[in-house]
């Protein structure tokens, strides 16, 4: 064997090499990708987006984000408390519990996400949240969820409904769990879940427990078995609401008036895709505001152009905190009639 190739291997025989040798064999290394630690790679992933963070207890905090995009896939994601890594996530998850927090104390979160060459993206956006005050005495678990119902919604995505848990302190969280495994959290006051980032075709066992202030746990409610739709899809429960769609004429030409309601996602939506007349017309990004609050109506105003007479289809959907689109809402057709 000859070349690059076979040098870099006579010389890697070399248990000492020398100043000379260790250069040319940087020299051999440098043109070939994937020689030197990291492959080259010096691109950084992209800051997380739509981090939330809600007290599962006194002492802990579920984290949830949007996932970050990479040229060679994320490796990893490092939560960060006050500015101190609390917890290391694979790169196919997107939520973390953290424990062993202080009671009646606010913890401020972010995130980033890291690449196989070690490249960091930037930090989220702070998120901060207050965990309750704690109850040492109390020992007594709340009532086990009941009435569990769950649909799929579509390929990637389910639904899940559940009946409140009684507690003598109030409920402060519910756990989602997946074959056993503890994979989404909501908070005690929500009886409703959309658990996204499943895969197609197969069939799941969700349940459901309460947990208090105390760190106190239910026993699990009985699990329900779904099974995600084989076609890449979102189900109806993953589409905005309400939605409403008018014309307005004004001086400057035509403009499309949208409003919606996000869909409860247990996540900040941070994307929306609006099509106009069948074809993809514009992504908003939207990283404050309603989308924080799914039961809060979102508007938005899209400038048409100047032309007054027109009939016009619009519809749009949602991107879920797994990066993946949801459905879209209900295909709208609004007409304006020139002043």
């Amino acid at each position: 064997m000859s070349g690059p190739i076979a040098a870099i291997r006579e010389l890697a025989l070399v248990r000492t090499p020398t100043a000379a040798a260790a250069a040319v064999l940087l020299a051999l290394c440098l043109p070939l990708a994937g020689c030197l630690p990291g492959g080259g790679d010096d691109r950084a992933p992209t800051a997380p987006t739509g981090v939330t963070a809600q007290a599962g207890s006194a002492t802990s905090v579920h984290v949830m984000w949007n996932g970050s995009t990479d040229d060679t896939g994320v490796a990893g994601y490092e939560v960060l408390r006050s500015g101190e890594k609390a917890a290391d996530v694979p790169g196919d998850r997107h939520m973390v519990d953290v424990d062993g927090l202080e009671p009646s104390t606010a913890h401020t979160f972010t995130v980033r996400a890291r690449d196989e060459a070690g490249n960091l993206s930037p930090l989220s956006a702070e998120v901060s949240v207050t965990t309750p005050a704690a109850a040492p005495d109390d020992r007594t678990p709340p009532t086990r969820p009941e009435g569990l119902r769950g649909r799929a919604e579509g390929a990637r995505a389910a639904t899940l409904d559940w009946e409140a848990s009684k507690d003598e302190r109030g409920v402060s969280s519910y756990e989602i769990h997946q074959g056993g495994v503890r994979i989404h959290s909501v908070s005690g006051e929500e009886t409703r879940s959309l658990v996204t980032g499943l895969r197609p075709g197969v069939r799941y066992a969700f349940s459901v427990v309460a947990r208090d202030a105390a760190g106190n746990t239910s026993p699990a409610s009985r699990a329900v078995e779904l099974t995600t739709a084989a076609e890449p899809g979102g189900g109806p429960g993953t589409a905005p609401t309400g939605f409403r769609a008018a014309l307005r004429t004004a001086g400057d030409g035509a403009h499309l008036d949208l409003s919606w309601v996000p869909p409860d996602t247990g996540g900040r939506i941070t994307q929306y895709e609006i099509h106009l007349d069948g074809r993809p017309a514009t992504t908003l990004n939207w990283s404050t505001g309603a989308s924080e609050d799914p039961g809060r109506r979102v508007e938005h105003s899209l400038y048409l152009g100047r032309e007054r007479d027109a009939s016009h289809t619009v519809r749009l959907r949602a991107r879920l905190p797994d990066g993946t689109w949801g459905a879209f809402t209900a295909l709208r057709t609004v007409t304006a009639r020139g002043e």
